[in-house]
C-alpha cells in the first residue's frame, strides 16, 4: 500500500484528543512527535521504521513510533482507529441547525498568550472543519500568568496577522481581537487607540471574581457601556468539573462557583448598549448556567457561541454551545458569529 502521511496522521490524533478534553501530556506527546517527523527526511524515517528504532529520536516515544510505523506502511494507524470509532454521537435537530449556522468564532487563543499552539496552526485547523473566520482574543497584560500582550506586543501581533492572511486559504480570514481584562472600576485593560484599531474586543473578568453583587454589577455594567467592548465573555467565571479533564481530584479543585451580580442589570445593559453576551463553550466552562442563558434570550440579547479554544482541536466545541443555545430557545438570527465577517465588523464598528 501507498505511504500516508505520518504527520497528518499524528496531527489528526492531537486533534481528536484535544477535542474530547484529554489529558495536555496525551496531546503534546502526539503534536512533539509530529514536529519531529516534519524535520526528519524521509528516507531516514523509513530506515528507522525498518530497525525499529524511531522511538531513538527525540520527541517520539513507543506509542507515537508505533503510529509513524504504521503510518508508513500504508495503515491507518489503530490508535487513530480507534479515536475516530468513539467520536460520540451527532448533534440533536436544533442544536445541528444552530451549529450550521455559524460561520466563525470570536474567542480565540494562540501561543502568543496562553495558547498551546501558533496563529497559522489554530487557523488551518479552523478553515480544516469549514470556519470562514475566527477571532484572535489573546490576553491582555494585566493577567500575566497568562503571558498577556502588551501594547507593542499587541502591535507586532497586528502585523503578523495581516501578513498570515495573505497566506491562508481562500475564503477564510484571521479577524483581529482580544480578551482584554475588565479591571475592578470596570475600565479595559488595553489602550484605547489599540481596541479601535482591533475588529473584535472580547471583554471578561478574570479578577477579585468573589466580589459582593454590587460591585461586580458595576464593574460590569461600566464595561458594557465601553463603545470598545463587543462581547462580554464568559459571564460568571464559573469553572465546573469537565469530562476528560484529568483525574476526579485534579477536575475537583479546579471548580469555582459563578460570580453574584444584578442579572437584570448586566444584561439590560448588553441590549441597550448592543453588546453580546458570549455562550462559552469550553468543557469546563458551559457559562452562563442555563437558567441565566433563558434570562437572557427573554431580555432580548445578542449572542457569540465561542470555543474559547487554546488548541486546534478544541476549536470543534462549538457543538457543545449549540446544544445549550437549542435548550434555551436561543434564535439564529441572533447569533453574531452567524454572520458574514462583513456584517460583524459593521456591527463592531457601530458601537
Amino acid at each position: 500500500m501507498a505511504p500516508r502521511d505520518p504527520v497528518a496522521d499524528l496531527r489528526r490524533i492531537a486533534f481528536l484528543l484535544e477535542r474530547a478534553n484529554e489529558a495536555t501530556y496525551r496531546v503534546r506527546a502526539f503534536r512533539s512527535a509530529a514536529a519531529t517527523v516534519a524535520t526528519t527526511p524521509h528516507e531516514e524515517l523509513t530506515a528507522r521504521a525498518a530497525a525499529g528504532t524511531l522511538a531513538k529520536l527525540a520527541g517520539i516515544g513507543e506509542v507515537t513510533a508505533r503510529c509513524v510505523t504504521e503510518s508508513l506502511a500504508g495503515e491507518e494507524p489503530v490508535y487513530l482507529r480507534r479515536l475516530l470509532s468513539t467520536e460520540g454521537t451527532d448533534l440533536p435537530g436544533a442544536a445541528a441547525t444552530l451549529r450550521s449556522a455559524l460561520r466563525g468564532d470570536c474567542h480565540v487563543h494562540s501561543d502568543w498568550s496562553d495558547g498551546g499552539s501558533p496563529i497559522e496552526e489554530m487557523a488551518l485547523a479552523a478553515a480544516e472543519i469549514g470556519h470562514e473566520y475566527f477571532v484572535l482574543t489573546d490576553h491582555s497584560p494585566r493577567l500575566t500568568v497568562a503571558k498577556g500582550l502588551t501594547a507593542d506586543r499587541l502591535r507586532r501581533q497586528l502585523d503578523h496577522v495581516a501578513a498570515l492572511n495573505e497566506q491562508l486559504p481562500a475564503g477564510f480570514r484571521i479577524l483581529t481581537g482580544i480578551e482584554v481584562d475588565i479591571l475592578e472600576d470596570g475600565s479595559l485593560d488595553q489602550e484605547d487607540e489599540l481596541l479601535a484599531r482591533l475588529d473584535v474586543v472580547v471583554g471578561s473578568v478574570h479578577s477579585r471574581l468573589r466580589d459582593d453583587a454590587a460591585r461586580m454589577t458595576r464593574r460590569m455594567v461600566t464595561a458594557i457601556a465601553n463603545p470598545h467592548l463587543d462581547v462580554l465573555g464568559h459571564m460568571t467565571g464559573r469553572k465546573i468539573a469537565a469530562q476528560g479533564a484529568g483525574d476526579a481530584a485534579h477536575r475537583t479543585a479546579r471548580t469555582r462557583p459563578p460570580s453574584t451580580f444584578d442579572l437584570e442589570k448586566v444584561l439590560a445593559a448588553c441590549v441597550a448598549h448592543d453588546k453580546a453576551v458570549e455562550i462559552n463553550s469550553r468543557p469546563d466552562r458551559l457559562d452562563p448556567p442555563k437558567r441565566m442563558l433563558t434570562v437572557a434570550v427573554e431580555a432580548g440579547c445578542r449572542f457569540s457561541i465561542d470555543t474559547d479554544a487554546h488548541a486546534p482541536g478544541q476549536l470543534d466545541w462549538l457543538g457543545n454551545g449549540c446544544e445549550r443555545a437549542a435548550l434555551c430557545g436561543v434564535p439564529a438570527d441572533r447569533l453574531i458569529n452567524s454572520w458574514p465577517a462583513e456584517r460583524l465588523l459593521e456591527w463592531t464598528a457601530s458601537h
